[in-house]
């Protein structure tokens, strides 16, 4: 965050900045390595309130069908055996809450919806940028993650799959999003 941007200038709705943000996971694979991919088609928006974080709000909509591991065959079976996208074509998080942890870090808790499932979640965030870019927008970037149980969501395919891949996932946020009011 630049140095002369305090929370209270960050007031307004947003929405992400597609083309510069990343939606991704890690997931262990034989317990020896990790698997990574990320998210290629999604949207999202976000009202933050700088006077008071607790009237913020934060909605993401990520099209399943968009995962992308840089390997066809495994994401075939993750499109198809483990999120079923012809079923459940989104992933969805909606807040309930949002807090301010310190001066630059946030907890979103909310809705996340994977397979028709939706449990609770809090996903922890960092403010890391707020400035006008160069065609006089003004941007703001979060860092954050969260690992879940993929089994709660019911992604699995049968007892190898519990052995082979860990149930435990890591999704990882690096947005930037654009005010627009």
């Amino acid at each position: 965050m630049t140095t002369t941007t305090t929370l209270s200038e960050l007031t307004g709705d947003y929405v992400l900045d597609t083309a510069h943000t990343r939606i991704g996971f890690v997931a262990r694979h034989t317990m020896a390595t990790r698997v990574r991919g990320q998210f290629d088609a999604f949207e999202g928006s976000a009202h933050l309130d700088g006077d008071d974080p607790s009237k913020s709000s934060v909605q993401l909509t990520i099209q399943a069908k968009s995962i992308q591991t840089r390997h066809q065959q495994r994401d075939d079976q993750l499109r198809s055996t483990f999120l079923e996208v012809d079923d459940h074509p989104a992933i969805t998080f909606t807040s309930t809450k949002v807090e301010q942890v310190d001066a630059t870090t946030f907890k979103a808790a909310g809705d996340l919806t994977i397979r028709g499932v939706t449990k609770p979640v809090a996903v922890d965030f960092e403010l890391t940028g707020a400035e006008d870019d160069p065609r006089g927008d003004f941007r703001v970037g979060f860092e954050g993650s969260i690992t879940i149980n993929r089994k709660d969501w019911g992604v699995n395919w049968n007892a190898a799959t519990t052995v082979l891949v860990s149930p435990k996932v890591t999704l990882e946020f690096d947005v930037a999003a654009i005010r627009q009011s």
